[in-house]
């Protein structure tokens, strides 16, 4: 239904009642909005800011969750779709890890390393890492990125292919994946794993 709203920030809560929440006016009304910790500390100084929200409805309530990117709002949307993962623990499992430590976790397996966010133990962190590396990475239905004109060939394909099927499981086209790939790494700048790449990939693509 929402995709983002665009509008000035009233008030910015951590600990209140409710929850981790901003409020933002658009256009004269007031959204209360869920959000995390890292997103309020990252809030820019703009006068106006896009929030990307989620919705969710429950029987006897409807509210927003937001981030201050798409790539956060997916990742939101992907962990809740694990059994018995909420917003609360979805938001405390996103202000423990960034966007590409949480995919790089996923990647690697490492429920042990996921089980430091707050209210998830081993169990729980083996559930989500067993559910979404699927979600993350799915190998069958994308096309592998031509790496022919990409200069530094001693990068492993396996590593720029988990970075574009990742770039695809969170909306962008294979196209954008591919452009945003060839663009870091012919950068000059010396990236070859993995989780590099898809870092300054998702900074490449969200400029533009």
């Amino acid at each position: 239904m929402y995709d983002y709203l665009k509008g000035h920030i009233i008030s910015k809560q951590l600990n209140s009642y409710r929850g981790s929440h901003i409020v933002l006016d658009v256009n004269n009304i007031g959204y209360l909005i869920n959000t995390g910790k890292r997103t309020i500390e990252n809030i820019p100084p703009e006068e106006e800011i896009k929030v990307y929200v989620s919705l969710s409805h429950k029987e006897d309530s409807m509210s927003l969750t937001g981030f201050l990117t798409k790539e956060e709002r997916d990742i939101f949307n992907i962990l809740q779709s694990v059994s018995g993962i909420g917003i609360k623990l979805a938001l405390l499992i996103m202000d423990e890890f960034s966007i590409t430590e949480l995919i790089d976790i996923m990647i690697r397996e490492d429920f042990k390393e996921l089980s430091r966010a707050k209210g998830v133990g081993a169990k729980v962190a083996q559930k989500i890492i067993l559910e979404l590396k699927d979600k993350l990475i799915n190998w069958s239905n994308v096309t592998p990125v031509d790496v022919s004109d990409i200069e530094a060939k001693e990068i492993d394909k396996d590593s720029i292919a988990e970075v574009q099927s990742v770039l695809i499981s969170l909306g962008y086209s294979a196209n954008e994946a591919k452009s945003a790939i060839k663009e870091i790494i012919n950068s000059k700048k010396g990236f070859t794993k993995a989780e590099d790449i898809l870092k300054y990939s998702l900074e490449y693509l969200s400029k533009m």
